[in-house]
């Protein structure tokens, strides 16, 4: 295929031959959706199966703020990477290398950092990959977790290698709805239970109070719950890839009111595509902390190292009995597949990108970026799999993870800030509300690290 033909279904190249019209009516816009739930699926598996109800065993109902604002508050900051990679066009770190500041050689300085943090996030992943090796050791005892290890990861870059959206989209909506509804029906038989909630337990973790043994915790559970900023980097691919901004169209004076009102309307699919998607990891967050505080906490289990999975079956068979194990594991299965699933698929754009801005390469060039995609998927999911060989650790792999991404988010923030107000068209200013919004956002983001930090010392 010529290069020119390619540019025609290269999702990455923005010509008037791709503009289309945005749906109007909500139900119309349904049809677009997906890129929030490909972040769903990577943000339920590490955050809320692992780090959301390890808090909730620890601390109890207590820091059920922490979750629930962790979800709440950080997506006005996806909406203003959204807004850019729709009007722009641009990958995330192509908009990234034009960020005020020092490079080193090609790359900004905020590049360079997101890389030396993205160490802590291989651990982070590697205990995903654990837990998936682990699960499949329960169901067949005969095969250890060191030989499932291995097979995990291959089996997960049989999948992305090839670079391609709509299965990665489809699988993610298929995987996460099934044990969205699976965790549901415990939550709601739970009250039927001895661990039973009250609505003095829920007022007990509203009351915005962090106690110190717990700020490490909750830090990496801020960081991971919710979109993080990984997952905030990722978004821009997906939008990408889903074809926002290619039917948007490039921005000339030729066409200027057509440009801007595409532009309106493909921004409004993505605030309903991210606001849905965000309404889902919400209610699954808020159920898994539950049962980690009712059912776990109240026992003293905290899910840590090898039995993390067989911990974590306790919140499903303590409210749906001892036949609903099988029924966890490979619900749990499903979800931290799914995670690796979408983690690697972005991981492999993020990584892929980062190194076009670095070294010269085209990312915009098919052929060149699926060739270092391809590449990446292989190598990234051998090192996931050799740092849980190593550490066999999934709780604590999980809260440095989280850490780092608590960190990346601020990167991510400033980021957000110098695109609303140094990048973003004046046409496309949103409203006072909005802005508002994206304000307590902001320092609510900046508020938690500084107050976890002060709580430390």
């Amino acid at each position: 295929m010529s290069e020119n033909a390619a540019a025609d279904t290269n999702p990455y190249v923005i010509t008037e031959a791709t503009i289309a019209e945005p749906p109007v009516h909500w139900w119309d816009r349904l049809k677009y959706l997906g890129p929030g739930f490909i972040l769903s699926a990577s943000i339920v598996g590490s955050g809320e199966l692992i780090m959301t109800t390890q808090l909730g065993a620890k601390a109890g109902f207590v820091c059920l703020w922490v979750v629930l604002l962790s979800c709440l508050i950080k997506v006005t900051v996806q909406l203003e990477f959204g807004k850019h990679a729709i009007f722009s066009g641009e990958t995330t770190f192509a908009a990234f290398n034009q960020l005020p500041g020092p490079k080193l050689g090609r790359g900004n300085w905020s590049i360079w950092v997101w890389l030396a943090l993205m160490a802590l996030k291989f651990l982070q992943v590697g205990a995903i990959v654990g837990g998936v090796a682990i699960i499949m050791n329960m169901f067949v005892p005969a095969v250890s977790t060191v030989v499932w290890t291995p097979i995990v990861a291959v089996s997960v870059s049989l999948l992305v290698f090839r670079g391609y959206y709509q299965p990665i989209e489809k699988i993610s909506l298929v995987m996460i709805g099934a044990f969205t509804v699976l965790t549901l029906v415990s939550v709601f038989m739970l009250q039927r239970t001895p661990y039973a909630v009250s609505w003095a337990d829920i007022g007990g973790g509203l009351t915005f109070g962090l106690p110190k043994a717990y700020v490490a915790v909750a830090l990496g559970a801020f960081g991971i719950t919710g979109v993080g900023g990984d997952e905030v980097m990722m978004y821009n691919y997906w939008l990408l890839e889903k074809g926002y901004a290619a039917k948007t169209g490039p921005r000339n004076a030729a066409d200027h009111a057509g440009w801007t009102r595409r532009a309106k309307g493909w921004i409004r699919v993505m605030y309903l595509d991210s606001v849905l998607a965000m309404v889902a990891y919400t209610i699954v967050t808020a159920a898994f902390y539950v049962l980690g505080a009712s059912i776990l906490h109240a026992q003293g289990l905290v899910p840590e190292k090898n039995e993390i999975v067989e911990t974590l079956s306790k919140m499903y068979t303590d409210t749906l009995g001892a036949g609903a194990k099988d029924v966890f594991l490979a619900g749990a299965f499903v979800v931290l597949y799914s995670t690796l699933l979408s983690a690697l698929a972005g991981w492999t754009r993020l990584f892929s990108d980062a190194w076009a801005q670095i070294s010269g390469f085209d990312f915009t060039n098919t052929r060149a970026r699926n060739t270092v995609i391809a590449v990446l998927a292989w190598i990234i999911p051998m090192v996931w799999g050799g740092l849980f060989l190593w550490f066999k650790a999934p709780g604590l792999m999980v809260m440095l993870g989280g850490i780092a991404t608590a960190v990346i988010l601020l990167i991510v923030l400033y980021a957000a800030i110098h695109f609303r107000y140094k990048r973003l068209p004046p046409e496309l200013k949103p409203s006072i509300f909005y802005d508002l919004a994206f304000w307590i956002s902001a320092l609510s983001i900046v508020g938690v690290g500084v107050y976890s930090v002060w709580s430390v010392l």
